[in-house]
């Protein structure tokens, strides 16, 4: 295939907007799948998926399409997701594509997301080809969206696609516009193999799976091939293309997408962003990989039999192949043993991944509630970052802790402006400016902590404004706060999976909840349970979970009283006794309950 024939193009939308819809109907119109084969949202393999309705992974296809031109083309197709945590999947499908075809609901107009992406896509300098979908709903407006399209992008109102992916209107224009608009892939007939890896999963039988895209050069399969940042060498067990599944080909030209088995059995030695190279007179120059992705949300993840330690390592060790923004490190807790302390990107993220781990691992895990990194000025001078309120250091040590802020768009039609400004200012968020986008919509711009967002903060906006706001944010800076560690002792000990970091004036109160909750989570043991919450030295809340009694008098059926008391005084001591060497067990539930405190 002449690489003037090849296009690379990725779909990007908000999320719900049919992007994954549009992929389908474009795997019919070039006849990849048969009709036989052919089911709902294809290119979204995982059960998960298709429940939630939303693209979690990238998902690459080739298509061969016989254009109006009378040539054929090859058409390789990155289906990407649409949710503001996966935003790195996106960024990573863009650097393997020439252009983006940016789906737009003709129903909801422009949202957080669709200019969040198209935003990216300008970055690596893609050709972009907006297209209005859902025009079949008897809620489309696609006039009104054609022109916020245009004062976005500045593409004429006509020469805008108007499809409906669900009822196949429109698709074959989206195809020919592909072929005439996006630019063939570039390369450098004078540079050695160079194939830039932007996704990978692991296989048992063929070890690590790398997807590429060629940039120069061909590869085969007795190639002696290199990794760039590893060094790790290997000889490709397959090489081939998605048609949608996998198809052995043999060899890969420039400018194509497909993928390498390479037998690689540790996952550490092929990296997403990585180049592959020949062993021998490689390529002198890497290509530019992805910066590396910094989490924003920490949780705890421990297995609830500790025999399974090893099973959870190996689980993330191979997720964090198949998602290269998932960072972990071994950690111990008092209460919960050993475990890992896991960074993700976002709260639905770490939801997924706590899924993924539950279902694809078959594992049984506990995570404990997300936290924020914190940075901790202490009074030598030093300073420390912490991602567990567990690991903060003494409080006569700390000289200021300075907590992430973020910086946050919220797209709502202007009925429901009182109300978000209500949420975000109850949750210390600050007001920056109001943009109006039409007659009806507006962007609200605030600062905002992390951590007052990361737990039911869109799940209460989605409440407030009937489900008709959307959210995008970027981290903005870290700034100093008036943040206390809140300490929660169960039977006089700390339990450190229980700590949480919070401002000083909704302590009290964020304590008093967490002591409440815990007495009613807690199961009554044959001693009475103090539950206390502490701010440093200081006890701020307590509540006691009574003890079971047994009725010691039941068999003192008269007498002296004495005889009453005798039996009384020596219970009480008995469980005394019992209370210095009882151990409390905190049940699972006990480590969700900090997060739906503010309810």
């Amino acid at each position: 295939m002449k690489i003037e024939h090849i296009r690379n193009f990725c779909i990007i939308a908000h999320v719900d907007h049919g992007k994954s819809t549009l992929a389908d109907r474009l795997l019919e119109l070039t006849n990849t799948v048969s009709e036989r084969d052919m089911q709902e949202q294809l290119l979204d393999s995982m059960a998960l998926e298709r429940e939630r309705g939303v693209t979690i992974k990238a998902s690459a296809v080739r298509m061969l399409y016989d254009a109006r031109d009378g040539r054929t083309y090859t058409i390789n197709l990155i289906d990407t997701p649409g949710h503001v945590d996966f935003t790195y999947e996106v960024s990573r499908a863009l650097q393997a594509c020439e252009g983006a075809v940016l789906v737009v609901d003709a129903s909801q107009g422009i949202e957080a997301q669709t200019l969040s992406n198209v935003y990216l896509a300008l970055e690596q300098d893609l050709e972009i080809i907006p297209v209005i979908n859902k025009i079949d709903l008897p809620a489309a407006q696609p006039d009104e969206v054609a022109s916020d399209v245009k004062e976005l992008l500045g593409t004429p109102v006509e020469d805008l696609p108007r499809i409906s992916a669900k009822k196949g209107f429109g698709i074959t224009e989206v195809l020919e516009k592909v072929i005439a608009d996006v630019p063939p892939p570039k390369t450098n007939q004078a540079e050695n193999l160079r194939a830039l890896v932007f996704d990978s999963h692991y296989d048992a039988y063929k070890g690590v799976i790398a997807y590429v895209r060629m940039v120069d050069g061909t590869i085969g399969l007795r190639d002696m091939l290199k990794l760039f940042a590893t060094g790790a060498r290997f000889e490709p067990v397959e090489i081939g293309v998605f048609d949608p599944i996998m198809r052995a080909t043999g060899e890969l030209g420039a400018g194509e997408v497909g993928y390498i088995a390479t037998g690689l059995k540790s996952v550490q030695e092929c990296r997403v962003g990585d180049t592959i190279t020949l062993a021998k007179k490689g390529a002198e120059r890497a290509l530019p990989g992805y910066k590396q992705v910094k989490p924003m949300v920490f949780a705890g993840i421990y297995p609830t039999n500790n025999e399974e330690y090893a099973d959870l390592r190996d689980a993330l060790e191979k997720l964090q192949l198949n998602d290269a923004s998932l960072l972990y490190q071994p950690e111990t807790s008092q209460a919960l043993n050993f475990g890992f302390r896991v960074g993700f990107l976002g709260l639905f993220h770490m939801e997924i991944i706590q899924e993924r781990l539950e279902r694809e691992y078959d594992l049984d895990i506990l995570a404990t509630a997300p936290s924020v990194e914190y940075r901790v000025s202490q009074s030598d001078g030093n300073s420390v970052a912490i991602d567990s309120p567990a690991l903060l250091p003494d409080e006569n040590t700390i000289d200021e802790i300075h907590e992430p802020w973020m910086k946050i768009q919220i797209y709502v039609p202007q009925t429901y402006i009182g109300s978000v400004m209500d949420l975000v200012i109850k949750k210390r968020g600050i007001y920056e400016t109001t943009e109006y986008l039409d007659a009806s919509r507006v962007i609200l711009h605030f600062e905002i902590p992390l951590s007052e967002i990361i737990i039911d903060f869109y799940d209460k906006l989605k409440s407030v404004t009937q489900g008709y706001a959307s959210l995008d944010y970027q981290f903005h800076e870290y700034r100093a706060g008036d943040l206390v560690k809140v300490e929660v002792l169960v039977n006089e000990d700390p339990v450190d999976a229980l700590a949480m970091i919070c401002h000083r004036d909704d302590a009290y109160h964020r304590g008093q909840r967490l002591v409440s909750r815990l007495k009613a989570l807690i199961p009554r043991q044959m001693f009475t349970v103090p539950v206390q919450a502490a701010m440093g030295k200081r006890v701020i809340s307590r509540a006691n979970v009574k003890a079971l009694r047994k009725d010691v008098l039941a068999k003192c059926y008269g007498g002296d009283v004495t005889r009453k008391k005798k039996l009384l005084e020596k219970q009480k001591k008995g469980k005394k006794r019992m209370k210095m060497i009882g151990s409390v067990e905190v049940p699972q539930e006990a480590f969700m309950a900090l997060l739906s405190l503010d309810e």
